[in-house]
């Protein structure tokens, strides 16, 4: 496996570059401290498995980077590592399409479930106050909870599709929304019409109490860890 971290702090650059071998010898990671940097590793060497970008870099701004990542390179996953833990960076970075958020101030163990959740295909955000109006989503601001290995496969389904009143034809559609997957793809994937899809995404957006597909992926998320650490708790 081979990754990219990009950080203009080079104690946490080192750091971060330290912890992740330590945890895997068998991870190459490449450390650069710029967007520059970036650019120039991404030019020479385009198969990185995965990028931990930094939102504050010297030369250009995260966000804007992650944008041009995303688009240079659709099929690299990117997961944001932030001393912020705002709601508003949290959603723009996702809507941006990062694959996870995770604060600079959580556990190693918080990082590494949230990689090996990426690397499976899911989507890691930290718990987070999502507004008074966001229907079933956490209130907590917590840090996310360690995610059992066990749970990877499964942490981005929704917990009850029957709770949100879904039918399985709308369950089907959030389950590709939560992949990140456009309405006219998941129209081509389920053999319906774009319009059909664009309905059945707002009666899911309805059911999680939401106004957005980033906001969806984020509820859905929450509720998740909500339920994990239910599970959790002995009794």
């Amino acid at each position: 496996m081979k990754v990219l971290l990009v950080d203009d702090h080079p104690l946490i650059l080192s750091a971060l570059q330290a912890m992740i071998q330590e945890l895997d010898p068998d991870v190459k990671v490449t450390a650069v401290g710029s967007a520059g940097a970036a650019r120039s590793a991404l030019a020479a060497d385009a198969d990185f498995d995965l990028v931990l970008l930094d939102l504050q870099l010297g030369d250009a701004s995260g966000f804007d980077v992650l944008v041009e990542m995303r688009k240079a390179h659709p099929a690299l996953p990117v997961v944001v590592i932030s001393a912020s833990d705002r709601a508003s960076d949290v959603i723009q970075a996702i809507d941006l399409g990062a694959m996870g958020f995770v604060p600079k101030r959580a556990t190693n163990d918080t990082l590494v479930d949230a990689l090996r959740l990426v690397m499976a295909g899911g989507i890691y955000v930290p718990a987070m106050h999502l507004g008074a109006s966001q229907g079933p989503a956490s209130r907590s601001a917590s840090p996310a909870p360690a995610i059992p290995a066990a749970e990877m496969a499964t942490y981005q389904v929704t917990p009850s599709f029957e709770e949100l009143g879904l039918t399985p034809r709308q369950a089907d559609v959030l389950t590709q929304l939560l992949q990140g997957k456009p309405n006219k793809e998941i129209a081509r994937r389920l053999g319906l019409s774009v319009e059909t899809v664009k309905d059945h995404v707002q009666a899911v957006l309805r059911a999680l109490g939401v106004s957005s597909r980033t906001q969806a992926v984020l509820a859905v998320s929450q509720m998740t860890q909500q339920r994990l650490e239910r599970r959790a708790v002995p009794r």
